[in-house]
């Protein structure tokens, strides 16, 4: 927000630093927004899944919307971009309400794909064991494991990444937007229907259904 949205420089002269600091509180107004929307979802998730079909199409719509946003980020850039290089080098406004409006939205919105991956995956997971007669600590470890390699891959990867493609953070969020697309379609045609998916209790679920 500070730096792509808002067009500040941490490092720059006055009036960029003064950008990037209201670029900075826009993002953390974002945040709260985010919290907001995921707190009221969260709420809702049981309703929801059962209206869709169940927890499994829940997991892979919620992808499709993930991947959605994060490659939304690249067209908030490119029109705050676009409106800086329209009023020229030697302006230093902050954007217009609506570039403001879309991003804001954009966090917003990534509150819903959030309130899921804090409950679905491991809801999800206590169901495939209960089905399988299986236990269900192990299962929920490994499903920890996968959650946390890829955090570490994309944290050593991500930065390196950015400075490849001219120091942005863009392409991270790119290619965050193509693997949660990707894991919406395998969600949603290669993962096994489970046999209680629609009459799932998230709450019970996830505490050992």
């Amino acid at each position: 927000m500070g730096v792509q949205v808002y067009g500040g420089n941490v490092k720059g002269s006055v009036n960029q630093q003064k950008l990037f600091e209201q670029g900075v509180r826009a993002g953390a107004l974002g945040l709260m927004i985010n919290s907001i929307v995921l707190a009221f979802v969260s709420l809702g998730l049981e309703s929801v899944s059962r209206l869709i079909g169940g927890v499994k199409n829940l997991w892979g719509v919620v992808n499709f919307i993930l991947a959605a946003c994060l490659a939304g980020t690249v067209g908030v850039t490119k029109l705050a971009e676009a409106w800086r290089n329209k009023l020229g080098p030697q302006s230093l406004p902050h954007p217009p309400i609506n570039i403001k409006g879309y991003a804001l939205a954009l966090f917003g919105l990534l509150g819903i794909p959030l309130a899921v991956t804090f409950s679905i995956p491991f809801a999800l997971a206590s169901i495939y064991c209960s089905d399988a007669g299986a236990g269900q600590g192990l299962s929920l470890g490994l499903l920890n494991l996968s959650i946390v390699i890829p955090q570490m891959i994309i944290s050593v990867v991500s930065g390196h990444l950015g400075v490849a493609f001219g120091g942005r953070n863009l392409s991270a969020f790119l290619l965050g937007s193509i693997v949660a697309a990707i894991n919406a379609f395998l969600a949603i045609f290669a993962l096994p229907n489970p046999k209680n998916q629609v009459s799932l209790n998230l709450g019970s679920a996830t505490a050992g259904h």
